[in-house]
């Protein structure tokens, strides 16, 4: 029986065993962080009757400076990094996917203009202009999301176009145009399929440098704010020398989720990326 290109994507993506490893990881952690509200044993803002304990039968990962539960923490600010990185990858993939599109198909001054934009998008230094918005904004979980999704659209907007560049001379795309189908139709069911294996990949960095960079400016306090949990601002009660020496529970499970978060998603979007490639023999 000859075998289906789904069957021959997940035959190729079990080949590359990092990647599948990184995916069911990853699913573990997407799983407790949803389930936050059943698992955590206290609420994520409850302040215990122990301050700064060292882990214990009672506290599993300890407690921080004013009593609250860090693995309670933990899990419910993984769910927000993680919804963090979800939306921001959404909105930035559907901007620089219609921009693209609109771009590589339509040419002329319009591609003109739009690739002039990216370009001068581009030429900001990216942690300056994540830097710079998040100053200008009031600092919350919407903010860094709209932030983020409006900053790392011009990857995908660029990739989107240059691949449409050589799809939209191909038979096929002529044959719709002869036909007289409507450009719509062209663009989202001719071309958009055809770049959709560079697009999922392509997501698959974008979601991970979100989670990064939500990390960082809640570090630094200007992403999500205290008393909500995030990955990022539980290291940043953890600046302290007398911190990072004396009470490391509370700096080491953030950073390591963060860690192998980061590291899982990038191996997931280089196994969809063998997987993905229909040149590729395994």
């Amino acid at each position: 029986m000859e075998e289906s290109y789904l069957q021959s994507v997940i035959r190729r993506f079990r080949h590359h065993k990092a990647g599948v490893v990184s995916f069911w990881i990853v699913a573990v952690i997407i799983v407790l962080a949803l389930l936050a509200p059943v698992l955590a044993p206290y609420g994520p803002q409850e302040i215990t009757s122990e301050f700064s304990a060292a882990p214990s039968l009672k506290h599993l990962l300890g407690t921080d400076q004013i009593g609250r539960d860090v693995l309670s923490r933990l899990l419910y600010g993984t769910r927000v990094s993680l919804f963090v990185g979800f939306m921001a990858t959404v909105i930035s993939t559907m901007l620089g996917v219609l921009l693209g599109l609109l771009a590589g198909y339509v040419g002329g001054a319009l591609d003109m203009i739009l690739m002039r934009f990216t370009d001068m998008v581009m030429s900001f230094p990216y942690i300056l202009l994540i830097l710079v918005a998040s100053v200008i904004f009031k600092p919350g979980l919407w903010s860094i999301i709209l932030i983020f999704g409006f900053v790392d659209w011009p990857g995908v907007a660029r990739l989107v176009r240059g691949s449409i560049l050589s799809i939209k001379e191909q038979d096929y795309v002529k044959s719709s145009q002869i036909a007289g189908m409507p450009r719509s139709y062209i663009l989202f069911s001719d071309i958009l399929p055809n770049v959709m294996t560079n697009i999922l990949v392509f997501a698959t960095t974008v979601m991970a440098t979100s989670i990064l960079d939500e990390a960082a400016l809640s570090f630094l306090g200007m992403g999500i704010q205290p008393p909500a949990a995030s990955l990022g601002n539980m290291l940043n009660g953890a600046e302290s020398v007398t911190v990072l020496t004396g009470m490391p529970w509370l700096w080491i499970s953030p950073g390591l989720v963060i860690i192998i978060l980061v590291v899982c998603v990038n191996f997931v979007g280089d196994a969809l990326r063998d997987a993905l490639d229909p040149t590729a023999v395994v």
